[in-house]
């Protein structure tokens, strides 16, 4: 039997914490390319806009005003997709089914300077939006009636971000999000079978092959997952099985942080653009029990794939059978790793 050569020959990869598989095409790659192109978004150089809803100072959209803020910064969402006060009710109708939702929607806004993205940052002040993540994370998984806390980050138009102040979102609510239920059910059996992390295993394993490691430091560890979807997906694990952020010593947010900085200066620099994603943290529910088998990680999901004009979009077969992917995870690792530790911007 001769071997397959998965860089050049069709096929699919299970993701191990939703159950999911990926249809991998990789010979897909060499046909032409005759779809949509668009400019690149430059780089803001403004560092304060009067006319932005979030700068320091400015009045936002609902009529609330900005405090003159100097460092990360959070406030509740002026329009957000999930309100507290809505009272409990249910709906149910043959097979129509329906109930109310409540929760609490926070916006973060990571730095006073308008054209701070976090590859530009300071790493000192990425630890200070770590810091606040942990004390949202808290307070918010502290209510009663918050039994999830996802923080997020959408990055760049295209990624639907309606304000390019850099800021992400954090929406807390009583129910448990469908893909944190896939991913918890997978850690807890795979828990439940061999009284350890999944995510520990799976790291391990990881580190042994080498072929996806992107950087690593002391603390953590960022890698293109063997399963990814996106073209330029990415994964950020710590080495200890952390349940949540909000466990993170003082040396681990610093080492954080330093990834964080990392990573996303080699996602800038693979095509000289600001590169867009939609970045999550998942970790464990705060329903008040027990979660030993959740170990926290976070996601990026970038659309780019041949250029900084050209996206992958989930159409056709990816709507409607099954996720699809052109360039295999070692492919893209090889081409992240690659990428100078400079931001493109200060290169001379």
């Amino acid at each position: 039997m001769s071997n397959i050569d998965f860089n050049e020959s069709p096929h699919r990869r299970l993701n191990i914490l939703t159950g999911e598989w990926v249809l991998v095409s990789p010979h897909r790659t060499k046909r032409p390319w005759q779809g949509k192109n668009e400019e690149p978004a430059p780089l803001s150089d403004v560092d304060y806009d009067p006319n932005c809803y979030l700068c320091p100072g400015n009045e936002r959209a609902g009529g609330a005003v900005n405090p003159i803020y100097t460092e990360a910064w959070a406030f509740t969402n002026d329009f957000a997709a999930l309100l507290q006060d809505v009272p409990h009710q249910t709906f149910e109708k043959g097979l129509l089914k329906a109930e109310t939702e409540t929760g609490i929607c926070r916006v973060v806004c990571f730095s006073p300077n308008h054209s701070l993205t976090l590859p530009l940052m300071e790493i000192a002040d990425i630890k200070k939006v770590i810091e606040l993540w942990q004390k949202e994370f808290v307070e918010l998984g502290g209510h009663d009636d918050i039994n999830y806390v996802q923080i997020f980050e959408n990055k760049g138009g295209i990624m639907g971000c309606s304000n390019p102040h850099p800021h992400g979102q954090i929406w807390s609510q009583r129910s448990i999000p469908e893909e944190i239920k896939k991913k918890g059910a997978n850690l807890l059996a795979y828990w439940d079978k061999n009284k350890r992390s999944l995510l520990e295993a799976y790291l391990e394993q990881e580190l042994e092959e080498k072929e996806r490691i992107l950087i690593e430091n002391e603390h953590f560890v960022a890698l293109v997952p063997y399963w990814a979807v996106w073209p330029y997906e990415t994964m950020i694990i710590p080495r200890k099985k952390h349940a949540d952020i909000s466990t993170f010593s003082d040396e681990e947010k610093l080492a954080y942080a330093e990834i964080l900085k990392a990573l996303t200066i080699k996602m800038d620099n693979i095509f000289k653009t600001s590169f867009p994603y939609s970045a999550g943290i998942h970790q464990a529910p705060t329903d008040g029990k027990e979660h030993p088998e959740w170990h926290m990680h976070m996601s990026f999901y970038p659309p780019l794939l041949r250029s900084a004009s050209v996206k992958k979009f989930m159409v056709g077969y990816e709507m409607f059978a099954n996720p699809q992917r052109d360039i295999t995870a070692e492919m893209a690792a090889d081409k992240i790793r690659s990428q100078s530790d400079i931001h493109y911007s200060k290169e001379l």
